[in-house]
């Protein structure tokens, strides 16, 4: 079985900046009990949650049939209603 490859590491930015944090002890703990499972910087923590965060955020994943309607549209588009003809009329005309 092949294994794929990782892709290769980004070069490290120098860590110059600060955030500060006022955490709940609960949350403290969670965090001091990642990086010990980890072995990440509560920085680096912070960080993979916050990509996390914006991968979930920017990318959609369809499934079942909301992937098959999704399809279906670009396959056989349905002609444009009144409300969409009425707003690229709006954008032509702003935009010209």
């Amino acid at each position: 079985m092949a294994i794929a490859a990782s892709p290769a590491p980004a070069p490290r930015e120098p860590k110059k900046e600060r955030i500060e944090l006022r955490v709940a002890a609960s949350a403290k703990d969670l965090i001091q009990r990642a990086m010990a499972v980890s072995g990440l910087t509560a920085g680096d923590l912070a960080y993979e949650g916050a990509r996390r965060v914006l991968d979930e955020h920017e990318r959609m994943v369809l499934t079942g049939t909301d992937s098959r309607a999704f399809l279906d549209a670009l396959i056989d588009p349905p002609a444009p209603n009144d409300k969409l003809v009425a707003a690229v009329r709006r954008y032509q005309a702003e935009v010209g």
